[in-house]
């Protein structure tokens, strides 16, 4: 997607003021480069290419402890299998053992990486000029941690060196092999280096500066979220006081461990879900296999496992409303655009930058869009029905609203609940299967595959077929709505001729989302 005009990455502005940036390598960004953003971005990447002493900035991405590199077969385990730690959450194999012990051998095989680059500074007289972070992207690559928004998922280490000559610039109470308990996220990064180097810091940054010139005190929270995870739609954002953990899962109808190709790829995983299948693990190993509850909290100090859900305690009410309130004021304050699925947030960006006309509520009327949302996935599978048929009557009621992302919400929502039986007139769920917005389409579509009868069935499976063709709809609209067909679980035959039949590449479409497409149609045609 594109950027908002005029939107400049922090490496340009380290550029422009002077500083030599290097990248090796990964550029895995999520919009189009607004223009040159490295001086040297590759796998030779280094601070020895710039101008006889030129200032710097340069990033060494260490992949030796990537999810790919758990799973690879064959390996010599260094760290003893039977004594790694497991959480609560996985069960205690032999696979899932060995995954672990490999993560921690190649978490060894990268700190040994990481201190070939600082020896490399101090043969270059620069150890005692730099200063230096460590960290890493996310939690382990198993399962339950790399893609979600718990602690397992994004408490990672950083580990930040000032030198003396800059110990100015440190944070408050710094001190070498020192510990900070400050909320620190990624978005604070970019802030952070411009402030180090004596730069204005942008008012479009989320982030704020934990060091240098314009260091900001602690925050109170701490933010996270979960979005498309490559071929699987999900919704779901997290806060953190550093003590709690509050997550809302807006699309509780998902079970939380839906199929990834790439995640299917762990021994745990596949291991982890025949044990399900197969009856044989007890909660809360049970828990990744099944249908979200809406709300979920969880204390760090006696649970750090994230495994008992307070949510719904007494005793925690007052913490739970603290952290979904700020959660609420979050997405309210930087204008989340995940409330909007990728097909339809795409139709309205067109050819524009999507944060552009996300920031006019005539366009994006967040408010309105966030009440729905909130009041769709309030509820799962255990509602009690007497509390439930209130909220069922008002979202029915929004299924004709002019704003489509109410029209979709309202739509998943009663998909969730199942239609009010006392509204007779069923025309408006027929009419929105032909809705202008393919999102609303498809929520629609799923609803009444699961709540409709015979005929309105064989429409609905009609549109979302319809919907899955790339090349007559679009990518996101594809991914979408595949996604949907495959959490229906319909077995038919000639359905699986249909989509046997649906193309697997589309002019303009680039091959890596192209392959999303042909992963859930090779899940939904695989021979069992």
């Amino acid at each position: 997607m594109k950027l908002p005009e005029g939107m400049r990455l922090f490496p340009q502005r380290l550029r422009e003021a002077g500083y030599y940036c290097s990248n090796r390598s990964k550029e895995d960004y999520n919009f189009h480069k607004p223009g040159k953003i490295w001086d040297f971005s590759g796998g030779k990447g280094h601070w020895r290419q710039r101008a006889e002493e030129q200032p710097f900035f340069s990033v060494f991405n260490f992949t030796i402890s990537h999810e790919s590199r758990i799973r690879t077969r064959p390996h010599e385990a260094v760290h003893d299998p039977k004594k790694v730690p497991l959480p609560a959450y996985h069960p205690d194999t032999p696979e899932v053992r060995q995954d672990w012990a490999q993560y921690h051998d190649k978490i060894s095989e990268m700190d040994a990486q990481v201190g070939g680059v600082l020896a490399q500074l101090e043969a270059d007289g620069l150890a005692d000029d730099t200063i230096v972070f460590y960290f890493s992207d996310h939690g382990s690559g198993m399962p339950r941690s790399k893609r979600w928004p718990y602690n397992s998922g994004l408490h990672v280490p950083m580990l930040v060196h000032f030198p003396e000559r800059w110990a100015h610039l440190a944070p408050e109470g710094y001190e070498a092999g020192g510990v900070s308990n400050r909320l620190v996220s990624f978005v604070d990064l970019a802030p952070t280096v411009l402030s180090l180097a004596g730069l204005s810091i942008p008012g479009y940054m989320q982030g704020a500066a934990i060091a240098g010139e314009h260091a900001t005190p602690d925050p109170a929270f701490m933010h996270g979220y979960r979005g498309r995870m490559d071929e699987r739609y999900d919704l779901v954002r997290s806060v953190t006081d550093g003590r709690f953990v509050f997550i809302r899962n807006y699309m509780p109808h998902r079970i939380y461990g839906q199929y990834l190709e790439y995640m299917f790829q762990t021994p745990t995983t596949r291991i982890w879900r025949e044990l399900y299948d197969a009856g044989k693990l007890q909660p809360p190993q049970t828990f990744f296999w099944e249908t979200k509850p809406p709300l979920e909290l969880y204390d760090l100090q006696s649970d750090p496992d994230e495994v008992h859900n307070l949510a719904h305690d007494p005793k925690y009410r007052a913490v739970r409303e603290r952290l979904q309130d700020a959660q609420r004021q979050q997405a309210i304050t930087i204008r989340d655009l995940g409330f909007l699925p990728e097909c339809e947030l795409h139709a309205r960006a067109g050819e524009g930058a999507p944060q552009t006309w996300g920031e006019d509520d005539e366009r994006y009327d967040m408010g309105r869009i966030l009440a729905m949302a909130e009041r769709a996935s309030s509820w799962n599978k255990d509602t009690d029905e007497s509390e439930a048929d209130p909220h069922r009557k008002w979202m029915q009621d929004s299924l004709d609203d002019p704003d489509s992302a109410v029209r979709y919400w309202a739509a998943l929502g009663v998909g969730i609940l199942g239609p009010d039986p006392e509204h007779a007139d069923r025309s408006e769920l027929d009419k929105l299967l032909d809705d202008p917005s393919n999102a609303v389409r498809i929520a629609t579509a799923e609803l009444l595959i699961r709540h409709g009868s015979a005929d309105e069935r064989q429409k609905a499976l009609s549109t979302l077929l319809d919907c899955a063709d790339m090349t007559r709809t679009g990518i996101w609209d594809a991914v979408f709505a595949l996604g949907t067909l495959d959490a229906l679980a319909l077995d038919d035959d000639p359905f699986s001729e249909v989509l046997r039949k649906l193309p697997r590449q589309s002019p303009g479409v680039h091959e890596k989302f192209s392959r999303y497409v042909g992963r859930l149609l090779d899940r939904m045609t695989a021979e069992n």
